[in-house]
């Protein structure tokens, strides 16, 4: 009775929904047809109405973003763009329009670095467009390297278009590259000789030489292709300026007005001219209209618009608005420190007696401008009222130099620690502990460093020295439990936790400590009896807090789970960036990703910068599929993790997650020059070795693996990998077999089980049988079964395989939507209620929108069928299955131009595509 309510629910909706898509459809042809006549006022407003009856409409989503940036609203058209992207559409569609807006907006860091702007996966004419944008945002930013290897990318890819040459003369000038610059203008202008924009950058090229009169005969040739070219018109004007030829300036002065009246850099130049021309007045008030326009707009937006910040800047410090002026320079000179409105800052900074800073912005430009003697008088006379500071490495470094004393020698181990240059952290440490035994704070930090690094013995070694030099120091007694729990020594640890206790009653950090002993060890009631006692003394405290949230969740008890982590955040220092953490790794480990992405953003407020924050991130965002912005994330970690072998190899283990192979190698390489044979890091090199083809290398790494432990599968199962990779099947199932006979764990099995189905898919479906025959309840295995049936055309098996998951709640989206194939494949009517079980766990996921349209579909709604498929292809182009069936169902609706563009998509798919002999037949009948 509950389905047939539900169906009753559905039909009782399809009514008026149906009657609103009717005028959402009418509004978007009007939008349509509104946005290719340029009116672009009128279609925001015809898909904001659209979206008003149907704001999951991903055609009109995309188009008003790009009616917004052609209306200039490039704020607005950011956010409907990136709307457009959450709700599922290809970054295809929308990546060339979204990265102008965002440029626009000030922000062309995010087009270089950002997730939404990678290359990967997007069409080649799409790549080139946006890697002119990224040259372009490059440029900005003053990064010539990037901006001209994306200029040369790009190229690669059109070596016809003239667009990358004009593109490459502006980073050519910023650069200093004039010769260069030259050399690139007059490759556009042989390739589009009628281009106005080729001939105007190089008359900027000629005019930097500088050789106005050469210059002028470029920006005359550009004007006569194109009169109202603004660009051109402002720089020779400029030109004339320079030569004193004022009526000649005033004419063009005048057309910028007429052409582009809201121009800074036209109004710039009419105040100019009337300075010129004694018209002091009219300069004033030309300035008070530019820096009435600049005022409004956010810094943020000219972060990158250097020559916008001059403007503004000149303009407020000719009005005698020192104090107005100053933002505009000091965003200016962040990005262009050798800039010569450095003295103009530098003088109001003496002004108002902000000496240090003035000396900061003098020192800078020197550097950049040495003979400058102007510049130089500013900063002596700067200097008689301050000094400098150095840093406190550089401090300690010096004071070694003069006396190797334990004391300096720990100061400079503590500040390698601050810049976590852990490697010679401890190097300095070990020395001065070495010299002074009785030195705590340096023998606390080193058996610290020791325990966070996973090296055990050597933790151990230290603490216990540390213990006899201050004996009944309670927090040394805590650490020596720390260190022999990580060597392994359960009994050694808890004798040490229960000394630290007696030394101080009131110290929760070792209750604590002695809690987490008894979870080790499956007694969970004696954990809660402590970690009662431990929050009725202290319901505040971050270490009990996050002991009490992992007895919750080893109940089972998740909401209780957290809200302690919950509460111990809300606890937490500004500094302390624990308990943020904490709730990501419970959300990830609960498979709640969404949760989790929120919760890592606790973690950045308090630590932006710590591996453990970066890892997180890089975590968060391979759980929610953004690999790009995980490998940015990593790659960031291993840098700041240094030498730390644990760290290093838990990067490497995402960066390999996330498909970033040679940065995984890079980050394992760090952590085993650090410590050699580490096996964890050792292992996964050799992984990473056979991915990247160095199988000898990785053949020598997975016999020490072998030699280091012995009685382990691991060495064997990176033997197979090695073979494999060589081809040598016969030896790499040998090597599986010999893992999985000392291991029997469901990884050797599926090593085997993998590499047994590439040579006899039977053999390998009976060993997984064998296998599930006295472990029923192995999703993993009963997953690997039921994919290769499905592949072997056993369709019964698959069934039967996918059902069994189902029966042991081992269900996930893609279960039910391989489940629904089946069905389909079977013309089983039961398939669509599998598709929408599916749709409903994965309702973002293009192949499964694509199976519920199909399963739709065959059930006879080409409505619905129709509406998923287009949403599946918005999402997933490439997708060859989802564009065959929404070719069929327009077909079947007499749509025959539509479905023959959808039918041909689909045939261009690789080898493998299983309806390519239906979608040519289906083809040939609409030609």
């Amino acid at each position: 009775m509950l389905a047939l309510a539900l169906a009753m629910g559905a039909l009782a909706a399809a009514g008026p929904a149906g009657a609103s898509g009717a005028k959402a459809s009418q509004f978007y042809e009007d939008a349509l047809r509104r946005f290719e006549n340029k009116d672009y006022p009128g279609a925001i407003v015809q898909l904001k109405n659209v979206l008003k009856a149907d704001n999951k409409n991903l055609s009109a989503q995309v188009l008003l973003g790009k009616a917004l940036l052609e209306n200039n609203e490039v704020g607005a058209a950011e956010v409907a763009l990136a709307e457009a992207l959450r709700l599922g559409v290809s970054r295809a569609e929308v990546v060339t329009p979204l990265a102008r807006a965002v440029i626009a907006q000030g922000k062309p860091e995010e087009v270089i670095n950002g997730s939404r702007f990678a290359l990967e996966g997007l069409p080649k004419r799409t790549q080139f467009d946006l890697l002119l944008l990224r040259a372009g945002a490059a440029g900005e930013m003053a990064d010539s390297k990037v901006a001209i290897k994306a200029i040369e990318d790009a190229r690669a890819l059109e070596p016809l278009d003239s667009a990358s040459w004009v593109a490459e003369v502006p980073l050519r000038i910023r650069a200093r590259q004039l010769k260069e610059a030259l050399a690139a203008a007059d490759k556009a202008i042989a390739m589009a000789p009628t281009l106005a924009e080729a001939h105007f950058v190089r008359g900027e090229a000629l005019h930097v030489v500088p050789q106005l009169n050469a210059a002028l005969g470029s920006y005359d040739k550009a004007l006569q292709i194109e009169p109202t070219h603004v660009g051109a018109l402002v720089a020779r004007a400029g030109v004339y300026m320079d030569l004193n030829r004022i009526e000649d300036a005033g004419r063009d002065i005048a057309e910028i007005k007429k052409a582009a009246p809201r121009d800074p850099r036209g109004i710039y130049l009419r105040a100019l001219l009337a300075e010129r021309q004694g018209r002091r007045e009219d300069s004033r008030a030309a300035l008070n209209e530019l820096t009435a326009m600049l005022d409004p707009i956010p810094l943020g937006f000219l972060r990158y618009r250097p020559q916008t910040q001059m403007l503004g800047g000149l303009a407020h410090y000719s009005l005698g608005q020192r104090e107005k002026a100053k933002p505009y320079l000091e965003g200016l000179l962040r990005n262009s420190p050798g800039h010569a409105a450095s003295k103009v800052l530098a003088n109001i900074y003496l002004s108002e007696k902000n000496i240090d800073r003035a000396i900061e912005t003098l020192d800078l430009y020197i550097r950049a401008n040495p003979g400058d003697t102007q510049a130089m008088m500013l900063l002596a006379s700067a200097h008689m009222s301050v000094g400098r500071h150095s840093r406190a490495t550089a401090i300690a470094q010096e004071a070694l130099k003069i006396s190797d004393q334990p004391m300096v020698r720990t100061a400079l181990g503590l500040s390698l620690v601050g810049s976590a240059r852990f490697g010679e952290a401890i190097k300095e440490l070990e020395a001065a502990f070495a010299k002074d035994p009785k030195q705590l704070q340096a023998g606390y930090a080193l058996a610290s460093l020791y325990v966070q690094s996973g090296q055990g013995n050597n933790a151990v070694r230290v603490a216990e020295a540390v213990d006899k030099a201050h004996p009944k120091n309670p927090g040394v007694l805590n650490l020596l439990g720390a260190a022999r729990r990580l060597k392994g020594d359960v009994a050694g640890a808890r004798t040490a936790f229960e000394a630290a206790a007696a030394a101080d009653p009131g110290f929760t950090t070792a209750q604590v400590s002695l809690a987490r002993l008894d979870m080790d060890a499956n007694n969970l009631q004696a954990a809660a009896t402590r970690l009662n006692a431990a929050i009725a003394k202290d319901d505040k405290n971050i270490e009990t807090l996050l002991a009490v949230a992992q007895l919750a969740e080893r109940n089972r008890q998740l909401a209780d789970a957290q809200r302690w982590l919950s509460k111990a955040d809300e606890h937490a220092g500004p500094d302390n960036s624990a308990p943020a953490l904490a709730l990501v790794d419970f959300h990830l480990r609960n498979g709640q990703a969404a949760a989790a992405k929120e919760a890592v953003k606790r973690a950045q407020n308090r630590a932006p910068d710590s591996v453990q924050t970066l890892i997180a991130l890089g975590r968060v965002s391979i759980a929610n599929g953004d690999v790009t912005a995980a490998r940015g994330h990593l790659t960031r970690a291993a840098t700041t993790a240094s030498f730390n072998a644990p760290q290093l190899t838990q990067i490497a283990v995402l960066q390999n997650q996330a498909a970033d192979t040679k940065g995984a190698a890079y980050t394992l390489d760090k952590a085993l020059t650090e410590r050699p044979d580490y096996v964890p890091a050792l292992s996964l090199r050799a992984s990473v070795d056979t991915r990247l083809g160095e199988l000898a290398q990785a053949e020598q790494r997975a016999k020490r693996v072998i030699a280091l432990m012995p009685k382990a599968g691991l060495g064997h199962a990176l033997l197979g990998d090695v073979a494999l990779a060589r081809k040598q099947l016969d030896a790499g199932v040998q090597a599986y077999r010999k893992a999985h006979e000392l291991d029997k764990s469901t990884d050797s099995l599926m090593r085997l089980f993998v590499v047994q189905a590439q040579r006899d898919p039977a053999g390998a479906m009976r060993l997984a049988e064998q296998w599930l025959a006295t472990r029923p309840r192995d999703a993993v295995v009963w997953r690997a079964l039921a994919d290769t049936q499905l592949n072997a055309g056993n369709m019964a098996g698959a069934r039967r395989s996918y059902e069994s998951l189902v029966k042991l709640q081992a269900v996930n989206a893609d279960t039910l939507n391989n489940l629904a194939n089946v069905m389909l494949m079977q013309k089983d009517p039961g398939a669509q209620k599998v598709a929408e079980q599916a749709l409903a766990m994965a309702p973002d996921a293009p192949h499964v929108i694509g199976t519920a349209g199909w399963a739709a579909f065959r059930a006879g709604q080409a409505d619905r069928a129709l509406q998923l498929l287009r949403d599946a292809r918005l999402r997933d182009p490439s997708n060859a299955d989802t564009r065959f069936f929404l070719g069929s169902v327009l077909a079947s609706q007499g749509r025959k131009a539509e479905a023959r563009e959808e039918l041909t998509a689909a045939l261009k798919a690789p080898a493998g595509f299983r309806q390519r002999a239906e979608a040519e037949a289906l083809l040939a009948t609409l030609r």
